[in-house]
């Protein structure tokens, strides 16, 4: 099986249950406090929204597209990509027409090259095992940038020995991915499963840093 093949398989075994809607209280108090840091970085961002060209990886359904499009870039500076042909259908059902959509491995994925003002990922390198493939997928993202151009990563770095399907992304190992990078780096995120034992916890649990289990990074391309 390849990696591409395995890591159908390991989203496929995700969607089983309901742990990801942003109905659970845990999962919308992670969301917002993750849009309100990336919002801060993206406010110092030059020009204004409706002029960025920007593409995720991994897009699933869309939703992070979606936030896109309410921050003010339009359809058509928009593209995803996604390994998933059921989230690519998703993902066509929810957004509007202009935004382009691209089936298949992101490593490959037909995006001009110095194009993009950001590209954008979220939990996609924890789920890629294969060392060479999360390389060649890092390479695709730094070369579709314009100089002056970000990364937007949203990544969890250490290992759940729950859950073999995923590993951690240290700091190091996205420095390793993006030599080249200048990187801005926040902690967030409550620890999932204390979150989800405790949601009503989460903002004072969340006060320290050593409980949160996620890095949002701003890797920008000089």
């Amino acid at each position: 099986m390849s990696e591409l093949d395995a890591i159908a398989q390991r989203y496929a075994r995700r969607e089983a249950d309901d742990r990801y809607s942003l109905l659970r209280p845990e999962v919308w108090q992670m969301w917002q406090e993750r849009q309100r840091e990336l919002l801060k970085l993206l406010a110092k961002r030059p020009g204004m929204p409706a002029e960025w060209r920007a593409t995720e990886v991994g897009c699933g359904a869309g939703g992070n597209l979606l936030d896109l499009l309410r921050l003010g870039l339009l359809p058509a500076h928009l593209t995803g990509v996604e390994l998933l042909p059921k989230r690519l259908a998703a993902a066509r059902a929810a957004l509007p027409e202009g935004v382009r959509l691209l089936a298949g491995d992101a490593s490959t994925a037909d995006v001009a090259p110095a194009s993009q003002d950001l590209v954008l990922q979220s939990t996609v390198f924890s789920s890629i095992l294969d060392d060479e493939l999360q390389q060649r997928v890092a390479d695709a993202i730094w070369r579709w940038l314009k100089p002056g151009g970000a990364v937007v990563w949203y990544d969890f770095t250490v290992n759940n020995p729950r859950n073999p399907d995923v590993r951690g992304v240290p700091l190091k190992r996205v420095r390793e991915l993006f030599p080249q990078g200048r990187l801005t780096a926040r902690r967030v995120t409550l620890a999932p499963p204390l979150a989800r034992a405790l949601p009503g916890a989460y903002p004072l649990l969340n006060l320290l840093p050593l409980l949160r289990t996620h890095r949002l990074v701003l890797i920008e391309k000089p």
